[in-house]
């Protein structure tokens, strides 16, 4: 049996990053990626990582700090998301954004995003960091990737500490002995079927857009060894996505944060469109036949982004994927929703932007606590289909701000650590754009400094 200082299971971002961090702080580490290539859902994702006190946002004259964004973050997540957690994450974001730079991650934009109370979205593109962390791991003759390899099971030595992963390779068992620890970093359960039906039953019917692996072996494996779990009440799918995404192209666009409105079938609005876009999903999964539409006009048109994974509406209709009209009667046909009850509901909405009250659903801002809603009056206008994708799970093992993995008292299981989408409670009842990827930065590396501090099974 092959014995190393620490071995990791998945390479995504939270896994490359403890993999980079530990092998340049002299650790022996093997990373075992169950699939082909390294990613994860991190690949699927739009990019987005949440820091606060960036020279980025210093340099287009945002002024922001840690305790706002801790804030936010408390508020998106109701007040149910563990207040360690999201304080562990506060002290360490600047420091992560900062170590990400000079690994070679580039930040290339800044965008306001959904539960910020400033922009505070640093876009990524998520293949170039995989890749830049991935060439750091390569100069690091103390790393070893193993592709093609899933993890199976993880056993305990007879002290009870887990200290061994059984794993294939070639269709043949093999075992790696962890001196320092475990670390899980392996992804939720978006495409497993079975974990969904059994816990978000109300999401069945949503698309199915997740990482290839992400069915939910890492949670298995640590709930063998007693680990307690998370945030799996608030389960939700993510809203935005055209009903083609579950295809090769996963369009998805979020108009509403820019000042688009929701509608359904009826024509009516039914949600304040600034709030998570978790919960938005929520709200149009309940709507007749699952179908809602963003509606907007050539004034929210204009704020397109180039590029952006989220606000590239320019890109949305050279697919051929948006409705334009000229009048709201011709769009109202393109979508099917009675003339009589758009013209209301956007009427209503415009008076409340002058009123600067919205009576119906209380909408003042763009997103979260950020920019002003724009009365929909200046043609052409626009509607886009949209509909819930379950793209990442953010919920599952309960770790504490040490990134242990804990039971349900709360004490530590000897040997076993998590990062990124694989844990539970550190969302709670909402979602926080960029704080998914943020999270898996941020803990994988803090995983990696509390296992090396441990001692050593002999």
């Amino acid at each position: 049996m092959d014995r190393y200082d620490l071995v990791i299971l998945g390479g995504g971002l939270a896994g490359m990053c403890a993999a980079v961090e530990a092998g340049e702080q002299g650790a022996n580490v093997l990373l075992l990626e169950k699939q082909d290539e390294l990613g994860g859902s991190t690949v699927l994702s739009s990019g987005y990582m949440a820091f606060a006190g960036t020279d980025m946002q210093e340099q287009t004259g945002i002024m922001d700090s840690t305790e706002s964004l801790v804030a936010d973050m408390v508020e998106v997540g109701g007040g149910v998301n563990d207040q360690t957690l999201v304080a562990a994450y506060g002290k360490h974001q600047l420091e992560t954004y900062q170590w990400l730079v000079d690994h070679g991650v580039e930040f290339r934009a800044l965008e306001a995003v959904s539960g910020h109370s400033v922009p505070r979205g640093h876009i990524i593109d998520p293949h170039q960091a995989i890749q830049s962390l991935h060439r750091r791991v390569k100069q690091l003759p103390n790393v070893t990737i193993c592709f093609n390899a899933p993890a199976r099971r993880l056993l305990k030595n007879a002290e009870g500490r887990i200290d061994t992963v059984v794993y294939e390779v070639d269709g043949k068992e093999k075992k790696a002995l962890a001196a320092r620890g475990v670390l899980i970093a392996s992804g939720g359960f978006a495409k497993s079927e079975e974990l969904l039906n059994h816990f978000a039953p109300q999401l069945k019917g949503a698309l199915r857009i997740g990482g290839a692996g992400n069915h939910g072996d890492g949670i298995r494996m640590a709930w063998e060894h007693g680990a307690w779990v998370q945030d799996l009440p608030y389960l939700n799918g993510t809203y935005g996505f055209h009903p083609t995404a579950a295809g090769p192209v996963k369009s998805q666009g979020l108009a509403f944060y820019k000042g688009a409105i929701m509608v359904n079938q009826q024509g009516k609005r039914f949600v304040n469109e600034s709030i998570s876009y978790k919960l938005l999903g929520k709200a149009a999964f309940e709507q007749p036949e699952q179908i809602s539409y963003q509606v907007w006009d050539q004034t929210v048109m204009d704020k397109s982004v180039f590029d952006d994974p989220l606000y590239d509406f320019e890109l949305l209709k050279r697919r051929r994927l948006l409705y334009k009209a000229d009048t709201l009667e011709e769009l109202a046909d393109c979508i099917d929703v009675p003339l009589e009850v758009l013209e209301d509901t956007i009427s209503r909405y415009n008076q409340g932007v002058l009123n600067g009250e919205d009576s119906d659903f209380g909408r003042t801002s763009l997103t979260h606590n950020y920019g002003k809603p724009t009365p929909i009056e200046k043609a052409p206008f626009y509607a886009f289909e949209s509909t819930v994708a379950m793209l990442a799970t953010y919920a599952g093992v309960s770790v504490n701000a040490a990134a242990k993995v804990v039971n349900p008292f709360g004490e530590h299981i000897p040997g076993l650590y998590a990062a990124g989408e694989v844990t539970g409670g550190f969302h709670g009842a909402g979602y926080m754009t960029g704080s998914s990827l943020g999270k898996a930065a941020v803990f994988g590396r803090i995983a990696v400094r509390e296992a090396l501090s441990e001692k050593a099974v002999v």
